[in-house]
């Protein structure tokens, strides 16, 4: 039975999540700081951490950062505040999944499920390296170099990247990239805008006008040479 750590200092919302969780065949152990949460994580490690952003003394980005720090535990912020910014922070300092408060448990858990078979995945289809110009990507190994220098992405970041390659020049929509790289039939678009936002940072001279990862408007994104 996989285990979650949920960290949120509001009682209700926690005694609410902790029994709709439960009911989906989860065991979920609470805490109400941050403070707490790291020692639990510490103690005994969960399968996947849920984190609220407003926590009393370490925020939760603060919290994300220092779980990330220690390993690469699945983490999915659960707050309320909805604002770009808020959800690029918190991709920012680690997290892997952003919901916006109030929570359907159903969601929740599915998202729950879609980012546990993404973090058991340890290996992409064999596919030979894909070539950018500048820019490329070795599926098998893991590896994405821009002029020969490796570049750090995130998991979720390099199997954007790679789903994008495969189809080289051709639009993916967001509604696309969500169900294939997230695995999620339905969510808050804004977590490919935020990902291909930071991809650009990585991987292209000027992220304001990208060579490589276009945006095509109305339609989606591609990868074009």
């Amino acid at each position: 039975m996989e285990q979650v750590l949920l960290i949120e200092d509001d009682d209700r919302i926690r005694l609410s999540l902790t029994l709709g969780l439960e009911d989906e065949g989860y065991t979920v152990r609470g805490a109400a700081t941050a403070e707490e949460g790291l020692r639990e994580q510490r103690r005994a490690p969960a399968d996947t951490v849920l984190v609220d952003l407003m926590l009393p003394g370490v925020d939760g980005y603060e919290c994300i950062r220092q779980l990330r720090a220690r390993d690469s535990v699945p983490i999915v912020v659960v707050s309320a505040r909805d604002d770009t910014h808020d959800i690029v922070a918190a991709l920012e300092a680690g997290a892997d999944d952003y919901v916006v408060k109030p929570v359907a448990v159903k969601e929740l858990s599915a998202r729950l499920r879609a980012l546990r078979r993404r973090a058991r995945a340890s290996t992409v289809a064999a596919v030979p390296a894909l070539v950018f110009d500048d820019l490329e990507i070795r599926p098998e190994a893991g590896e994405v170099t821009v002029r020969g220098e490796a570049v750090a992405v995130t998991r979720t970041e390099f199997r954007l990247l790679c789903e994008l390659a495969e189809h080289p020049g051709r639009v993916l929509s967001r509604a696309q990239l969500l169900e294939r790289v997230w695995e999620y039939a339905y969510g808050d678009e804004r977590l490919v805008d935020v990902h291909v936002g930071r991809l650009r940072q990585k991987i292209e001279d000027d992220p304001a006008a990208p060579r490589h990862l276009v945006t095509v408007r109305g339609m989606g994104y591609k990868l074009q040479r």
